[in-house]
């Protein structure tokens, strides 16, 4: 009967070659990921570590002035508390300058209250906050380039930090920055955000992504002049002046959707020095609000990450679908000795996990949720596609940007990454 003829069909199936190549492929991908972290990821300095809590002092034995860029529009809900924990920071000399761009909330209003309230308290902390208002947006421009490029020219700092209007700050997080990249002697440094969760979908997606960052990614190779790998991350981007200067400012990046990692490609291009830190705490950021909030975050990004290629696209979506789901689903219809890849990449998953778990709050049993975040990750990349090809461009902030111009902008800026 039918039962019978779809049972020797699976029968014949698990026995097939193709399950074997697979069961090999996939174990042998997983393992060689668990190894590389395993042997490497120490090699990122923890920057909460005691070491780093010390006094910075630049090569000439003073205190570098760092001058910090927030951008913001319609950030009304988020931007007070980051500007606060900005404004309470231990360091000794610095700058906060916060760009109100063409907001159509309180954001311009917020940012004018803390500036006069700041002012107001007549302690050395008065001059520490400056705000420009941005009422209009000039052509070949997206609205986030332009405002940080606005605020670089009015910063005054040896060094810039570009970070986003929701990030809230440890008080001691830029000191511990600043001495450790003055000890590396770095031109850029990155400090990976902790993420704030409070559901479960939240948790699963970030678990899902970070394993993703995990499989794809090499952080520890930032650091290596002969390595092709670079990083960026908007909320914490800490860069010299002069080597910023020096490639071409925001100026160079005025159509990039994706800033900040753009921002680190031309920084490792250019040869100068760069490091990524962990500093669990020293930055906050809730990036997610419910699991479809990912899906939501992706729809701009994710197609400009695979630089507007639908061809590109597909096959992305095809093998996140296949190096995450399928040790899922071969370890349960493979047999013998053919589950063994699929055991070891579903140990490899475990493992990651594991350790992921060590540095957020995130249990380490969300990785028997993998596989639904599997299918809404690559759902987003879907949807990033399609709602970017049926609009004819990104939709960012309220502000439509024609994917004609966005491609040719990615067609002339140079593809230092695997992408």
């Amino acid at each position: 009967g039918a039962r019978g003829s779809a049972s020797l069909m699976i029968s014949a199936f698990v026995q097939h070659p193709v399950v074997w190549t697979l069961s090999i492929f996939l174990g042998a991908v997983w393992l060689s990921r668990l190894v590389a972290v395993g042997l490497n990821m120490h090699k990122i300095a923890e920057i909460t570590r005691p070491e780093y809590d010390a006094v910075p002092s630049d090569a000439s034995g003073g205190v570098a002035r760092i001058s910090i860029v927030v951008p913001a529009r319609n950030e009304a809900e988020h931007i007070e508390a980051a500007l606060v924990s900005l404004l309470q920071l231990d360091y000794p000399d610095y700058e906060v300058i916060a760009v109100d761009d063409r907001s159509e909330d309180a954001t311009g209003a917020i940012v004018d209250r803390l500036q006069a309230q700041w002012q107001e308290r007549g302690e050395a902390s008065h001059h520490r906050l400056k705000v420009l208002h941005v009422t209009e947006l000039p052509p070949g421009w997206l609205g986030k380039t332009h405002a940080m490029w606005q605020a670089g020219t009015q910063a005054t700092g040896d060094w810039i930090l570009f970070t986003d209007a929701d990030v809230v700050f440890r008080v001691d997080a830029l000191r511990r920055a600043v001495v450790y990249a003055e000890r590396e002697r770095a031109d850029h440094v990155v400090l990976f955000p902790t993420m704030v969760m409070d559901s479960g979908g939240e948790r699963m997606m970030m678990a899902f992504f970070q394993s993703q960052f995990v499989f794809a990614h090499r952080p520890w190779k930032v650091a290596d002049p002969k390595s092709r790998d670079s990083i960026g991350v908007g909320a914490f981007n800490l860069i010299r002046r002069s080597v910023y200067e020096q490639i071409g400012t925001y100026q160079r990046l005025r159509l990039a959707v994706l800033d900040d990692m753009k921002l680190g490609e031309l920084v490792k291009q250019e040869g100068h020095r760069q490091r990524c830190v962990f500093g669990r705490d020293l930055l906050k950021l809730r990036w997610v609000f419910g699991a479809m909030g990912m899906v939501r975050n992706l729809t701009k990004n994710f197609f400009a990450i695979l630089h507007f290629n639908t061809a590109f696209a597909v096959l992305a979506v095809c093998g996140i679908l296949l190096v995450n789901l399928g040790p899922f689903v071969g370890i349960w219809l493979a047999q013998g000795w053919a589950r063994a890849g699929f055991i070891a990449a579903l140990a490899t998953l475990v493992a990651i996990y594991g350790g992921m778990s060590r540095r957020s709050d995130i249990s380490p049993f969300y990785v028997l949720l993998h596989p639904i975040g599997t299918l809404l990750f690559s759902y987003a990349v879907a949807r990033s596609v399609v709602l970017t090809l049926a609009r004819g461009g990104v939709v960012w902030r309220g502000t439509f940007y024609p994917l004609g111009e966005l491609k040719k902008f990615s067609r002339e800026t140079p593809r230092w990454n695997w992408l």
